[in-house]
């Protein structure tokens, strides 16, 4: 892996979190520039995105780089039979970052061993969202003035949620408390109850969306059941719209609880919400170009 890739949000120290956290303050209050001047980036996207593609190509837009790449994995040669390998070796030839979403776990860490330049993980299949969670983190940070001893519920798919498995790892820094919600299908993986275990961290586990649980939390992360992962369309079905947040839920919450998602939703959060001064989800999602302006630069050492 290139000593400056952004594969897993493991990779990051409590330190390193901080001063990221820090840098996309800075692109907040001056998000324009020349810093990526001559640079060009490639964004190689093998599943659908909207916000991950759309923010890292306004990151680099705003700092004065170019953009090369795909969003239809159908137009390039993989259709042919080119190996990712070849792909990504391919591509290193014509920028000086390549930003990967793919829908095989470990597919990021694996383009940043082969790859001749620096490689940020847009997404890699069920297992991590890093660049997801920098904003996440940043936007908690931005919304309770602090990331220490906060309250986090995360609701919906956590079998399959890789927003909710970074978070974990981002936070565990931060003496979180957990409460997951889900149903038995979409149950947290064991190996994210065994980290936080090791971390000492505190959590809950519940199958019902209730308002006691949201009148204890901080930070209320809700997420899509993702009809994609599963290979079986009757088993989506089953558990499609287990929970929806609706106003009338928020009505007894704490004054600093925020809504977070990280988009798209489908039917986890009633149209109502979106009025509501907790609701945070649209101003998170912006939050996005700031944190991956300090990613692009941190992994440029720019």
């Amino acid at each position: 892996m290139k000593k400056n890739s952004f594969v897993s949000i493991a990779d990051l120290s409590r330190g390193d979190i901080i001063r990221l956290i820090g840098r996309a303050s800075e692109f907040e209050m001056n998000p324009c520039g020349t810093l990526l001047e001559g640079r060009v980036c490639a964004t190689l996207f093998f599943e659908p995105s909207t916000r991950t593609r759309l923010s890292f190509e306004t990151a680099i837009n705003r700092m004065g780089g170019r953009v090369i790449g795909f969003s239809d994995v159908s137009t390039t040669s993989s259709t042919k039979g080119e190996t990712l390998k070849d792909t990504v070796k391919m591509v290193s030839n014509y920028a000086d970052l390549i930003i990967i979403r793919h829908y095989l776990e470990g597919a990021a860490r694996y383009a940043s061993e082969v790859a001749d330049v620096p490689v940020v993980n847009a997404g890699d299949g069920a297992n991590q969202h890093p660049s997801q969670t920098l904003l996440d983190l940043y936007s908690i940070n931005k919304t309770q003035g602090r990331l220490e001893d906060l309250t986090v519920t995360l609701v919906g798919d956590l079998k399959y949620g890789r927003t909710v498995h970074s978070l974990i790892v981002g936070m565990s820094h931060f003496h979180p408390a957990f409460n997951f919600v889900s149903p038995g299908e979409l149950r947290l993986p064991g190996i994210y109850r065994q980290f936080m275990d090791s971390c000492g961290i505190r959590y809950a586990e519940f199958t019902e969306f209730s308002e006691d649980v949201i009148n204890g939390s901080d930070i209320l992360y809700m997420t899509r059941v993702q009809r994609e992962r599963f290979s079986d369309l009757m088993d989506y079905e089953k558990v499609k719209n287990v929970y929806t947040l609706r106003n009338i839920m928020l009505s007894g919450s704490r004054d600093n609880l925020r809504v977070l998602h990280p988009l798209p939703r489908v039917s986890e959060i009633s149209y109502d919400v979106d009025d509501n001064p907790k609701a945070y989800y649209f101003e998170q999602a912006k939050n996005g170009i700031y944190a991956r302006q300090a990613i692009i630069c941190d992994t440029l050492s720019i």
